[in-house]
């Protein structure tokens, strides 16, 4: 997998060992940014980024992994990688189109192109789910186009709730001064897909029906743990992502490895999991490679309670950073640029205005 644990990990060992990145698609997508592509269409050619200039010594093989065993990876094609240690980061799926639904990357752009015409022609848009995705959605739109009848449906009571209640307090009055309708509390239940926006109607457990142009399901990423579930001793948690041990190992087997989405080691399926996931099994294989006993090493742990930047368009937001921080941090750290700088220069590109 290459995206945010696999790139990174890859471009951090190529010098130490010999590393095959294995990736499905040509280029890399930058999903947070993938958000405001929706309401800026030119953000596209800066947010999908081609593996070519990733790695300078290692070599990316742009196959699909169908089988894992302790020595070897099997290919789609049929070829065989041969390793002596393997990272499983396989990710998670989530609703178009926010991410790509399968190889294709042309197919990713035209899926974004669409729901970017549809949502300018919209006057209503519903948004189910009230999380990082949804919330930053619903800010970005009110931004870029006010004027819009916009609705955020959560089935929690407050937003964020994993967080103190002032974040997802000046969150909800954040969005509401960018006249966002909030709607908490309260589950679609009759959503007609999961897996992309459509215009219709969504009812909630108090009766209410509420009609948009354009309704968002935005109700979570899902595991993509398909290579994982052969292995021995290999156990699904009840998230639907994979148990591992504290040096990330999943299986029985000693030398292979998971992070990110799949990996249930305490950390939510984010960005800022694989900012703290990352720097431990470069570090960790970094010794491992040069013959240091992988028991001896310090074990991984997680964070006690993840970072969260929630830019609400490029100016407003707000985040948690070990206390409650408003505008100028999130502009600051993500709303102005949403970190396309950073991945443009580690994948080799230059930085656009």
């Amino acid at each position: 997998g290459g995206g945010y644990v696999g790139f990174e990990v890859a471009q951090n060992l190529e010098v130490h060992a010999d590393v095959t990145l294995i990736e499905q698609r040509e280029a890399f997508v930058h999903p947070p940014a993938a958000i405001r592509a929706l309401v800026q269409p030119a953000l596209l050619d800066q947010i999908i980024l081609p593996y070519d200039k990733l790695l300078k010594h290692g070599k990316v093989v742009r196959d699909k992994a169908v089988s894992v065993s302790q020595t070897e990876v099997t290919l789609a094609s049929g070829d065989v990688v041969p390793a002596d240690y393997i990272v499983i980061a396989t990710g998670s799926s989530y609703a178009a189109p926010f991410k790509p639904s399968g190889d294709s990357i042309a197919d990713f752009r035209r899926a974004s192109s669409d729901v970017s015409a549809k949502l300018a022609k919209a006057t209503s848009v519903a948004i189910v789910g009230a999380g990082a995705v949804g919330s930053e959605l619903a800010g970005e739109i009110a931004a870029a186009q006010p004027g819009k009848s916009i609705t955020l449906i959560s089935d929690d009571k407050t937003l964020f709730p994993m967080y103190p209640a002032r974040m997802g307090a000046k969150l909800k009055l954040k969005l509401e001064g960018l006249g966002v309708k909030i709607v908490i509390g309260q589950r679609a239940q009759d959503l007609r897909h999961l897996d992309q926006p459509y215009q219709g109607s969504v009812t909630l457990t108090n009766g209410q029906v509420v009609e948009a142009d354009l309704i968002f399901p935005v109700i979570g990423s899902k595991p993509q743990t398909t290579l994982l579930e052969s292995l021995p001793g290999a156990k699904l948690g009840s998230s639907g992502r994979v148990k591992a041990d504290q040096w990330l190992r999943p299986s029985d087997h000693p030398n292979i490895f998971i992070a990110g989405d799949i990996a249930d080691v305490g950390d939510g399926m984010t960005i800022v999991a694989t900012s703290r996931q990352n720097p431990w099994l470069i570090k960790t294989l970094k010794k491992v490679l040069g013959s240091a006993a992988l028991e001896s090493q310090k074990p991984y742990t997680p964070w006690k309670k993840a970072p969260i930047l929630v830019p609400l368009g490029p100016k407003v937001g707000t985040s948690w950073l070990f206390a409650t921080l408003g505008d100028w941090v999130t502009r600051k750290m993500k709303g102005a640029d949403l970190f396309i700088p950073k991945y443009r220069k580690a994948f080799g590109l230059k930085a656009t205005k």
